[in-house]
């Protein structure tokens, strides 16, 4: 899949899958390549990863046929250029909470290369020349703008947030707007269901796609496709790694014969 196919079918009805890289090992690629996702997620908000890697990252991802979705740090315009000049098949913008925020965020993904004056006055309603618009329009088609909702004032602001044009989708991050909702990683809580498949619900009614980061169970990853979520990030290497490598310590030890113990690591979210 290319960036270009990932906005198209974020705007249609395909759903489609992703999971959150850590790990920066060269190796690591070729095995994420067969387990059936359709574009990966790396993490710089979070995760300590220098220019130079993620570049490397987002380059080898790609030519796998994997985009790369880099969410930034902040939603800062000047992050957004320096990861899509690194390979980044778009980004994913943390914690936003404004229209004024998205508007900078598409002067940097969308309407690229124009800067300055001449950009502000594009974001201001300015028409460019028909040769611009054409030129423009040709890279913007290749270049993913999401955003993150993940609080209370996003929630009140989203309805004016998803009529920014360009945008490709909105993507929940559960653990900060269960936090923002005053019910901390209460996944099944009436009032965190209730938030999630009105976030869904407005993307997808906007033409855009709707999508959530979840870690949790197949049963509640499966509950946000039927909410209408067509966009799906499961879990993260690390996490899944932790996962197996638990239960399969577990099963030799028990199949050996050996006591188990009864200690136990918390989950690590990201």
């Amino acid at each position: 899949m290319t960036a270009a196919e990932l906005a198209q079918a974020l705007r249609q009805d395909r759903p489609v899958f992703g999971t959150l890289i850590v790990s920066p090992s060269p190796r690591w690629a070729e095995a994420v390549r067969g387990c059936g996702l359709d574009f990966v997620f790396i993490d710089t908000e979070h995760i300590a990863l220098d220019r130079a890697e993620l570049s490397w990252m987002c380059q080898t991802y790609a030519a796998l046929g994997l985009p790369a979705l880099v969410r930034i740090p902040a939603p800062d315009p000047y992050a957004a250029t320096m990861v899509l000049d690194g390979g980044a098949a778009g980004i994913i913008a943390p914690y936003v909470e404004s229209v004024e925020q998205v508007q900078a965020l598409r002067g940097a993904v969308k309407l690229r290369p124009i800067k300055g004056q001449r950009l502000q006055q594009m974001l201001d309603g300015a028409t460019p020349e028909p040769e611009l618009a054409a030129y423009m329009q040709q890279g913007a088609a290749n270049r993913l703008l999401i955003v993150n909702i993940e609080s209370v004032p996003a929630m009140d602001a989203l309805d004016d947030i998803l009529a920014v044009p360009g945008l490709d989708a909105v993507l929940i991050g559960p653990h900060d707007l269960s936090c923002s909702l005053g019910i901390p990683e209460q996944w099944d809580h009436p009032e965190f269901i209730t938030a999630c498949e009105t976030i869904f619900r407005k993307a997808r009614a906007a033409g855009i796609g709707a999508g959530i980061h979840f870690w949790g169970d197949v049963a509640q990853q499966a509950r946000f496709l039927k909410l209408g979520a067509n966009m799906l990030i499961h879990s993260a290497d690390i996490s899944l790694f932790q996962k197996h490598l638990r239960l399969e310590l577990k099963a030799i030890r028990s199949a050996a014969d050996i006591a188990l113990d009864a200690s136990s690591a918390s989950a690590i979210l990201i």
